[in-house]
């Protein structure tokens, strides 16, 4: 008989080229078995709670923690149109509801606008009966919700996926929260899944961690998942200085002449005219120049503390309404205006105004 060794040799490469890729598959499997994230475990559930969607930060609009607004839109508050393009904006609302304490605020929405749910799903909104609806199928106000807001993942994060049904393997770039988010909740079982790393994680505080695998990933979100208050009340002035540091406060009032006082109350008792045609000058050493109607008078102020717990020492011997162990409530900037809120309690009350930025 006849041999085609042509054939034979065709044949015989064809079966070592087989049996090399399912080599290489099996070495891929074996070497990152204990990198791999397995759909439905702890660790993929913890992630995606990192990277649900925080409904929590639009409440000045919604009021629900379960959902977010997609901007841009456009409102009315307290009668005055705003366009809100994104986040950023929403202080431009706050901006608007303070400016007095005595009246009261309202929002309206101009609709159709579309929400966004914790799993990114998007939902088309016609009008305010509609959103209440939505919102009133949240939790409640400061109640447990499933996100995780303490900690943050910096992006990109790189993923490769091997599906075994489908014999391929695939590289991922995974660029902010919905990518992660989609990601994890479509993976299969039959994929195996590795992480690049190592990868960082921002927490609420700013501080940064990097880590080196999935036990270290593990670990940082289940010691610093609830690690911080994560502001799902609707008031939206209990935080305003979360960030706020000394040098950001002494660059504001240091750089800008002439300050004038808009809101000032003693004892509930309102002095907001008081000091009309009043300007004051802040130094750097430390000294208060204030002058009015062709008078001078000289001061001091310091500044201790950081955050929400900074404390402002006002002391002009010729103006007692303006002294004060002052709080820093809130630095706020919108539209020209730079506002600096001093509070004592419920009751005292100092805000600065300048048009410098």
């Amino acid at each position: 008989m006849k041999v085609d060794f042509k054939l034979f040799y065709l044949f015989l490469f064809l079966m070592l080229l087989l049996t090399s890729c399912r080599t290489e598959d099996t070495e891929f499997t074996q070497a990152t078995n204990d990198q791999n994230l397995m759909p439905n475990s702890l660790l993929v559930n913890l992630m995606q709670a990192t990277a649900m969607n925080d409904g929590s930060i639009d409440n000045i609009l919604d009021k629900a923690n379960c959902f977010s607004i997609q901007l841009p839109i456009t409102v009315l508050a307290n009668g005055t149109e705003i366009i809100l393009n994104n986040e950023d904006d929403l202080n431009a609302v706050e901006f608007i509801f303070d400016t007095t304490d005595d009246d009261t605020d309202t929002l309206e929405i101009i609709f159709p606008i579309s929400i966004v749910l914790s799993d990114f799903t998007e939902v088309e909104i016609q009008n305010n009966n509609e959103l209440i609806n939505y919102a009133s199928q949240c939790n409640g106000e400061n109640e447990m919700d499933s996100d995780i807001e303490c900690l943050d993942f910096e992006y990109p994060i790189l993923a490769t996926v091997f599906s075994s049904s489908q014999e391929i393997i695939e590289t991922l770039t995974l660029n902010n929260d919905r990518d992660l988010y989609e990601f994890l909740h479509n993976i299969d079982e039959n994929d195996i899944i590795n992480i690049e790393f190592p990868i960082t994680v921002y927490l609420f505080d700013g501080t940064e961690i990097t880590l080196y695998n999935l036990s270290e990933l593990k670990e940082a979100i289940e010691i610093y998942g609830n690690d911080c208050d994560e502001d799902d009340d609707f008031n939206f002035n209990d935080d305003d200085c979360n960030q706020c540091t000394q040098e950001e406060l002494i660059s504001f009032l240091t750089n800008c002449n002439g300050w004038e006082i808009d809101q000032l109350e003693r004892n509930k008792n309102d002095y907001d005219n008081y000091y009309d045609g009043y300007y004051f000058n802040f130094y750097e050493d430390g000294t208060i120049y204030v002058y009015w109607s062709g008078i001078e008078a000289l001061g001091t102020w310091t500044v201790s503390g950081s955050g929400n717990n900074m404390t402002v020492v006002i002391d002009i011997p010729q103006l007692p309404y303006c002294n004060n162990n002052w709080t820093l409530h809130e630095i706020q900037t919108y539209s020209g205006e730079t506002r600096v809120d001093l509070r004592v309690g419920n009751d005292d009350r100092l805000r600065y105004f300048n048009f410098c930025y």
